[in-house]
């Protein structure tokens, strides 16, 4: 064991001498081992029976719980049977193993079923962040789980609490992926449609007296759907860290009775500010501070909402459980009702609140080398719906690009550059586009590298009347500058004057607003290729992303684990 621990920390030690433009803590780690088996099961988060895909049988999967420095290893086994695999760590930054990255077709072939496929990477800063399913639609299908990453011992953060609590959000449908992607694929097209539930740490309600439930799916009693309860002893302080891995909805999440402090953002501490309702979007990590100081003689609701569409599925529900009542004792409150769908007002100016906290900050480059503007679009490909990105719709090829470019087998995707902007003159964000045809590519953008690269993701309206949705756009392998939020169309000569290059927020999952623009500033300096896309399941299955690759010649020889699909059947040894 003195032997691994000592490889492993040279190991460590030589990735951050060789990587030392990325800021990594020289901490000594422990390894932490995990067995894990993913397959289908029964379950009913909702009180409606259906096919879950569960982590050793639980959905929420068990909680990665570390702390800053620690080398990870999961060994994971596919008992799908006749699907394929792959898991994302979701805000963890890879940095000198962008091989274990989790996306199946960027950093990996999946994984097979039957098979078990090692991931070992460090997780190099303290905070929330998320796993979750990378491969087809699956973590709808509630593949996914909570990282929780503590400072070494004795160090502090900026705030205090006496207990420290992690919730996953999600959304849940009845319909399996499979009939999703058909109809996603399929003309006419058959959109998903709204959740059937929204779960708070894989506990929600659904109604089974709706007309139309076969016998015997849902059962209004069932011990797995009892509402989650979150159990507080009066007059302490509490973390809760709050993730979402919703597959559509954004949502609005409050604590009836009490406010919430938001200190950190995806593993980034925040200058402290108080809200009643935090709105979190999928792929978005929030730690806020709530003190139990309400009348200890009962419990209180906590409730999720959907909000940005106009939606009909009901709040999700949990209770806030003020020991010593009975964690199943119901409020005697309505739960709220939370804030209107289209009221974007409040979500907007949450997005403009979130700051680094001072004396935390990662000061940006006060220049970028490059600017890429991507126009999200809503088109149509030979009959299809997809989403794009000026008006080039993403398809990911059958060799992962990391593998591609490593071994030089370009012929395995596109190889014309992609468009870096629109035509910013003419183009109509508020109205449905004139030419709504549009093309597919496996192209990618390459990037300079240790360049800084800006990133101005333009919302417009999709092929509906006067509707523009909400994207929240995740970045893999890094961490950006927000520097700047706005609406209606970005001016490339007037809004960079009104960056925040003083104190913006760094975080990996961003909402681009209806109608708005989000402008992000990042460093191409983690060797690999990484996927950056909207965390919307259907629309990422849609097209709506892009894959960035830097210093890739930097990077040593390529695990074979992560080979045996495409083009890399010849390379994988077992």
């Amino acid at each position: 064991m003195v032997e691994f621990l000592g490889s492993n920390l040279m190991k460590f030690l030589a990735y951050c001498i060789l990587f030392s433009f990325v800021t990594v803590p020289l901490v000594e780690g422990r390894v932490r081992h995990y067995k894990w088996e993913m397959k289908y099961e029964f379950k009913s988060p909702d009180c409606y029976k259906k096919l879950a895909i569960t982590i050793n049988g639980r959905s929420p999967g068990p909680s990665i719980i570390a702390q800053q420095g620690d080398t990870i290893i999961v060994e994971l086994k596919n008992s799908l049977l006749t699907e394929n695999a792959a898991i994302h760590w979701h805000g963890i930054r890879q940095i000198g193993t962008p091989w274990f990255d989790g996306t199946e077709g960027v950093t990996q072939c999946p994984i097979l079923p039957g098979d078990t496929f090692v991931y070992k990477f460090v997780v190099d800063r303290p905070g929330t962040y998320l796993y979750h399913a990378h491969y087809g639609m699956q973590r709808e299908a509630g593949l996914y789980g909570s990282i929780r990453v503590s400072l070494p011992d004795g160090e502090s953060e900026p705030f205090s609490y006496d207990y420290d609590r992690s919730i996953i959000l999600s959304d849940w449908y009845h319909t399996s992926t499979y009939e999703q992607a058909a109809g996603l694929s399929s003309i006419p097209f058959v959109w998903v449609g709204e959740p059937h539930s929204i779960l708070i740490q894989g506990k929600g309600r659904f109604n089974c007296s709706t007309p139309g439930i076969e016998a015997g799916l849902c059962n209004a009693t069932n011990p797995e759907c009892t509402p989650y309860a979150l159990t507080v002893i009066p007059r302490k302080t509490y973390r809760l860290r709050i993730g979402s891995l919703t597959s559509l909805s954004a949502l609005s999440f409050e604590i009836e009775g009490h406010n919430m402090t938001v200190v950190e953002a995806d593993g980034q501490y925040v200058e402290p500010f108080v809200v009643q309702n935090l709105f979190i979007y999928s792929g978005e990590t929030y730690s806020v501070l709530i003190k139990a100081d309400q009348d200890p003689s009962r419990n209180y609701w906590a409730s999720a909402k959907v909000v940005s569409r106009n939606s009909n599925t009901p709040n999700g529900l949990a209770i806030f459980n003020y020991y010593p009542n009975h964690p199943r004792r119901n409020p005697p409150t309505v739960p709220p009702p939370g804030p209107r769908w289209n009221n974007t007002e409040p979500r907007f100016a949450q997005s403009i609140a979130i700051k680094s906290h001072q004396g935390y900050i990662h000061p940006p480059p006060q220049t970028s080398d490059r600017v890429i503007v991507m126009l999200n679009t809503q088109n149509r490909i030979n009959g299809n719906v997809r989403w794009s990105i000026n008006n080039v719709s993403f398809n990911l090829p059958h060799t992962p690009y990391l593998i591609s470019l490593k071994h030089n087998l370009l012929h395995t995707f596109d190889q014309s550059p992609l468009p870096e902007g629109y035509d910013f003159a003419n183009y109509d964000i508020y109205s449905i586009a004139k030419n709504v045809n549009a093309t597919t590519s496996s192209g990618i953008y390459k990037l300079k590298f240790n360049t800084t690269v800006d990133i101005i993701l333009q919302n417009a309206n999709t092929m509906n009347l006067n509707n523009s949705e909400t994207h929240p756009w995740h970045l893999h392998g890094h961490d950006f500058w927000v520097v700047g939020y706005g609406k209606g169309k970005f001016d490339k000569f007037k809004d960079p004057k009104n960056y925040n290059l003083v104190n913006p927020i760094m975080k990996n999952t961003v909402p681009v607003h209806p109608y708005g623009w989000t402008a992000l500033r990042f460093r191409a300096d983690n060797p690999g290729v990484w996927a950056f896309h909207c965390h919307i399941e259907s629309h990422f299955f849609m097209g709506m992303g892009v894959v960035f690759e830097e210093g890739i010649e930097k990077l040593g020889s390529l695990p074979t684990s992560i080979m045996g699909c495409g083009d890399t059947k010849g390379l994988h040894r077992p």
